[in-house]
């Protein structure tokens, strides 16, 4: 063991790790540490395998937070740190690594990518393209609902879709507007309970609250003589 170096980051919890208990986004500052270390193989295997020459990234946060945990990662990594910017950078890349997880969770339980019966290569592709397409807007939705809260509901749903959420939800006083109301509206389709004390709507009640959405918007064009 050589090199260490110790540094302090601010970084945005949203970007990093959960929100805290009501969903909001926090601060925090990272004491970052990082070591060359060379690991040995297992007692007997030393002719089998060489020795790992890896680096130890050690992300904690420096003060306790209030309403979540604190933050406390341990990276291990065969690329090499040498520099603040180094170690920063594959904090970041380590960071991007739920919102894959959660994209690919949408993907595989919510479009149920794995199900389908298709037998050929192409028509498989063809279906998990426009699956790709779902799962990212409803992993959108769900996340610029959190960072730009003020946008119009224009931005995330269509004209239609709107106009069948007024219909099949009722909106609090004075909030009929607003574009978490209408995601609100959306997950309450999908079991959300919208109570005072829940966290903001996550991405199954939103993908199954699109679902039913899509089956309304298909009886009403069938009812309207249009479908």
């Amino acid at each position: 063991m050589r090199q260490r170096r110790v540094v302090q980051v601010a970084v945005r919890v949203q970007e990093t790790a959960p929100l805290d208990a009501r969903g909001k986004p926090d601060q925090a500052v990272l004491q970052i540490k990082y070591r060359r270390v060379r690991i040995l193989p297992p007692i007997g295997k030393s002719k089998c395998y060489p020795a790992l020459k890896l680096w130890v990234i050690h992300a904690e946060e420096a003060a306790k937070p209030q309403g979540r945990k604190k933050i406390s990662w341990k990276l291990v990594t065969d690329l090499p740190i040498r520099s603040r910017h180094d170690a920063v950078e594959k904090i970041e890349w380590y960071a991007g690594r739920w919102k894959i997880e959660t994209f690919h969770k949408i993907l595989k339980s919510g479009c149920k990518a794995e199900d389908s019966k298709l037998r050929t290569a192409q028509r498989l592709t063809n279906l998990i393209s426009i699956f790709c397409i779902v799962s990212w807007r409803i992993f959108w939705m769900t996340m610029i609902n959190r960072a730009e809260p003020e946008a119009p509901p224009a931005r995330m749903l269509t004209k239609t879709e709107i106009r069948l959420l007024d219909g099949a939800v009722r909106s609090p006083p004075g909030k009929s507007k607003t574009r978490p109301n209408y995601l609100t509206k959306l997950a309450r389709l999908g079991g959300y309970l919208a109570r005072a004390g829940d966290p903001p709507p996550g991405n199954t009640v939103i993908w199954r609250g699109l679902s039913r959405l899509r089956d309304i918007e298909i009886g009403a064009k069938i009812a309207s003589g249009c479908g």
